[in-house]
């Protein structure tokens, strides 16, 4: 199931060689999941949830 989305690596991973990194899909809701465990575990949030991370002012900081 989502293996079929649309996932894009978050700009806060960089181009490093370390292998940190964090995938975003969003569709009616929001996933994420660590780029090095494509198929292991996911968090769900709803897009509501999902806007109010990404506009705190925790992340608008960075």
């Amino acid at each position: 199931m989502t293996l079929d989305r649309s996932w894009r690596k978050s700009t806060y991973s960089g181009n490093t060689d370390s292998g940190t990194c964090v995938e975003v899909s969003l569709a009616a809701d929001a996933l994420v999941r660590d780029s090095k465990a494509a198929r292991g575990a996911v968090l769900a949030f709803s897009v509501a949830a999902w806007r109010a991370f990404v506009e705190s002012p925790a992340c608008s900081a960075r």
